[in-house]
């Protein structure tokens, strides 16, 4: 019997969506689900154990609708539950399905933005204390220098939609500021929150000519496509009807407004239960 999946895609929230984004442009004749876990939301300032079981329970939901491959497209997720995940998990009880992070792809390639071997990161709390993109860039390019700088108050910005106020500005400029003060030789940044990109607009407006800005979108898409390709056997059991599911386990309605700024279209969202604690 021939079951088509569809392609899951995690995240804590609201984030995800840009990197869903770009995904489905890149690949738009597949299914999708996508899910977030807003009820919880954010994961950033959880443990290392509490990210880890809030995001095995998305995972095996998403598994549970038939989603054979799930992209965790949260960075909290992928630096603090990903690993446990597919090692620990996956070979004893679900074999012959695969979960996918943010960091490794970005990791391989945010050398190639560099010209002075220095790079800025920027994301929670939770991603910079993982130090797991210190980790994963110095595999593939260990004469870079990272610098992480932790943004606490830009997730609560973008998820009140206040991240284009003037009352942004102050939360911009400082973070922007704290990380470039620790190497003047910084010139690219790599936004490791996928909430981040809506700040896009301010954040150019506060760099100085010479940094340029790299998002995490079109990178996760294009590793995405190189995957499938590798793994005809994952590919060919995906429908390609491009169909898009949307979940919460939060409030649907307030889901729904929220989501369709960070996707850049219309959402329709229903609401499902998980065992929250």
């Amino acid at each position: 019997m021939n079951i088509k999946h569809s392609i899951g895609v995690f995240d804590s929230g609201y984030g995800g969506l840009t990197v869903f984004k770009s995904i489905a442009e890149k690949l738009p004749q597949y299914n999708y689900i996508y899910f977030g876990d807003n009820a919880r939301s954010p994961y950033g300032d959880h443990s290392f154990d509490t990210v880890y079981q809030y995001t095995l329970e998305c995972v095996e939901w998403l598994f549970a609708q038939g989603c054979q491959l799930v992209i965790l497209a949260c960075n909290t997720a992928s630096a603090k539950a990903l690993r446990s995940i597919q090692q620990k998990v996956l070979p004893v009880k679900y074999p012959n399905n695969r979960v996918l992070g943010v960091i490794r792809p970005t990791a391989e390639v945010v050398g190639g933005f560099t010209s002075s071997k220095t790079i800025g990161v920027m994301g929670t709390r939770g991603t910079v204390n993982s130090e797991s993109y210190l980790i994963e860039i110095n595999k593939f390019f260990p004469e870079v220098k990272v610098l992480q700088q932790s943004c606490p108050m830009w997730v609560p910005l973008v998820e009140n939609n206040e991240h284009l106020d003037p009352g942004a500005d102050y939360f911009v400029e400082k973070y922007i500021n704290e990380l470039l003060d620790k190497d003047n030789n910084i010139d690219c940044i790599l936004l490791a929150c996928t909430h981040y990109p809506l700040l896009i607009p301010k954040i150019k407006e506060m760099l100085p000519e010479n940094v340029s800005l790299l998002g995490q979108g079109d990178i996760v898409a294009n590793s995405l496509v190189q995957y499938l390709k590798n793994h005809p056997e994952i590919a060919s059991k995906v429908g390609v009807e491009g169909k898009k599911s949307f979940f919460t386990s939060g409030d649907a309605e307030v889901f729904n407004t929220h989501a369709s700024i960070f996707f850049g279209a219309d959402v329709v969202s229903e609401r499902i239960s998980l065992n929250i604690r």
